[in-house]
């Protein structure tokens, strides 16, 4: 679905060793998607990043690299719950054409194969487990509307960066059927059940984190294949995520989506806006006016996701 073409060199240090969480694996011993970002996290923002010199001139400034786009693959396995994840990547700052300055990074995960209650002919053997791409932009997390956005034009206080990159793609072009998909359904539509947001999907960025997503565009897609005469028995296998806008605790959201099958595989675009008969409101943490707001007329993300049974 998506050309793995690395955006960050490989690190060159020795790999980290991350836990499993039990609900990390299905029955049939595969990865969920969330449990290969938390490994990226694990080499990038609890490793490497902490002690890059720009990303810390950029924290002591107040400026943030925000996560813009995932792309994740998972592989099949199977692993235990008890084994643990080797994680290992590398990062790069970058200018884009469009002036934004980003933060892409790479992982490459891998595991043993095994199952938490019985053997294979496989125990042991060291296999990919998935990749992960994550585009990041600088941004003022914490300014007013409007001055939040880090460009070139900002790097006189910042060290000097020299790598350049085309501009990522538009957010809309993530959730277009691919190229031979052949659809199941005229256009997107929406989902039968809405989605309200809490603290409890917030993290200390000030917003929805991004990994809930991942699980509710996979719950939504499940209850349109069930309506489409295809079962619930898929796990997804691949998605490309692009957050145009953030989502905040309290704000009722809607996925709409369609479903498509592509070189015999089943899967799903889709997009997320607020829902009909609802208004965002924006947290006055940060520096908003304490009013509602007026709908935004694009949808906060897009989405293509890629499920096997």
């Amino acid at each position: 679905m998506t050309n793995f073409t690395p955006t960050a060199p490989d690190s060159t240090e020795a790999p980290l060793l991350v836990p499993l969480r039990f609900e990390d694996l299905t029955q049939d011993g595969r990865l969920v998607l969330e449990a290969l970002p938390n490994a990226l996290g694990a080499i990038a923002w609890r490793s490497a990043l902490p002690r890059d010199p720009f990303i810390r001139t950029c924290f002591d400034k107040g400026i943030v690299a925000i996560l813009t786009r995932f792309v994740v693959r998972a592989l099949p396995g199977p692993f235990g719950a008890n084994a643990k994840l080797e994680a290992r990547g590398g990062h790069r700052i970058v200018l884009a054409d469009d002036g934004r300055l980003m933060l892409d990074v790479r992982g490459a995960i891998h595991a043993p194969i095994g199952r938490t209650y019985a053997s294979t002919a496989r125990d042991g053997e060291m296999a990919l487990a998935g990749e992960v791409l994550a585009e990041h932009a600088f941004t003022r997390l914490f300014s007013p509307p409007g001055k939040r956005r880090v460009t070139r034009d900002d790097l006189s206080e910042l060290p000097p960066v020299t790598e350049t990159r085309p501009a990522s793609p538009l957010p809309e072009s993530v959730a277009t059927l691919p190229i031979g998909a052949t659809p199941l359904e005229p256009g997107l539509r929406p989902d039968t059940v809405p989605f309200t947001f809490g603290l409890v999907h917030t993290d200390s960025n000030m917003h929805v984190n991004s990994l809930i997503y991942l699980r509710m565009f996979e719950e939504a897609a499940l209850r349109r294949f069930v309506e489409l005469g295809r079962g619930a028995a898929w796990l997804a296998r691949e998605v490309d995520i692009a957050y145009r806008k953030p989502c905040f605790a309290g704000q009722t959201m809607r996925v709409a989506q369609q479903a498509f099958m592509h070189d015999g595989r089943l899967g799903v675009v889709a997009t997320l806006s607020p829902d009909a008969g609802t208004r965002a409101r924006a947290p006055e943490s940060l520096g908003a006016e304490p009013s509602v707001m007026a709908e935004p007329a694009r949808p906060h993300t897009f989405m293509r996701m890629m499920f096997e049974p």
